[in-house]
């Protein structure tokens, strides 16, 4: 692992990013690219469309320049914390800030193809206006990348203990090869976890034994077992039970329409769980 894109917005859940970015780093040696977003969508608000039917245009650009000089403010007091976070962890070297203007997810293009994992808080600035919904910049940044997206929690714990649930398919393939090529996680303890659906218990012994095979191989020594029930349920309680500390698991694996129709597993993973969740496309 050689850089991690880190991408801040200002919240509690981005200062606690940071810190499991610093945590990542110490263990990798990776360069951190951090990165904040203006979002444009604030200057097309309703509001500032209205006012400039009611005051008209030179009022309106009064107004718009102002929200500017606003957020040319804000931006500079989330870089000054941003880059404290990593000065106070002796990695003010280790750090580039970048200040885009766009959406999120427009702008992981020019930053993927330089980086091994995205960093991100599970929630944004509105967090505490909205605490049982997940950021939708979260959601569409996930489902964009094609890197491997850390989404943090609201608190930090060191990361001792990692649940891998593995259902065979591509995307936990993928994260199967990321914790075998990475040595971020070799030295912690690692649990794999398959679910049982319906009569399909050989099926699920099977995938458990695969993914225990490749990682034993390569120097793991994981602990294994069979989830019975509904996956998000039993995962949940696994995580609790054994006080986990990261899950590892694949993203956004079916299709649109079943999502609409029957919802996320790996949202309602996300949200469920209060510890950080690695997520693979």
């Amino acid at each position: 692992m050689n850089r991690v894109l880190f991408c801040a917005d200002g919240s509690a859940y981005s200062r606690v990013c940071g810190e499991y970015v610093v945590w990542l780093c110490r263990r990798t040696q990776a360069h951190i690219d951090a990165l904040y977003l203006t979002d444009i969508r604030q200057f097309e608000i309703p509001l500032v469309a209205d006012l400039s039917g009611s005051l008209g245009v030179q009022p309106y650009q009064d107004v718009v320049t102002q929200l500017q000089e606003m957020e040319r403010q804000k931006s500079s007091v989330i870089e000054e914390s941003t880059l404290k976070i990593f000065a106070d962890a002796g990695m003010a070297d280790e750090v580039a800030y970048h200040h885009r203007t766009g959406l999120l997810v427009d702008c992981l293009s020019d930053f993927e193809s330089n980086v091994d994992i995205v960093v991100l808080g599970k929630r944004g600035e509105n967090a505490d206006f909205a605490s049982e919904h997940l950021g939708s910049t979260m959601e569409r940044v996930v489902r964009a990348s094609q890197k491997p997206c850390l989404v943090t929690s609201r608190s930090f714990r060191v990361i001792k203990k990692l649940v891998l649930a593995y259902d065979g398919g591509q995307s936990c393939r993928r994260a199967v090869q990321f914790l075998v090529d990475s040595n971020a996680f070799r030295d912690l303890q690692l649990h794999i976890v398959s679910a049982i659906e319906g009569d399909k218990r050989g099926r699920a012994e099977n995938r458990l034994r695969e993914a225990e095979k490749m990682l034993t191989e390569c120097g793991y020594h994981p602990t294994c077992a069979l989830l019975e029930g509904a996956v998000e349920e039993s995962m949940r309680l696994y995580v609790e039970k054994q006080d986990i500390d990261l899950l590892v698991m694949g993203a956004y694996g079916h299709s649109r329409i079943r999502y609409l129709l029957i919802g996320s597993t790996t949202t309602a993973m996300i949200r469920g769980c209060r510890i950080p969740v690695l997520c693979f496309r």
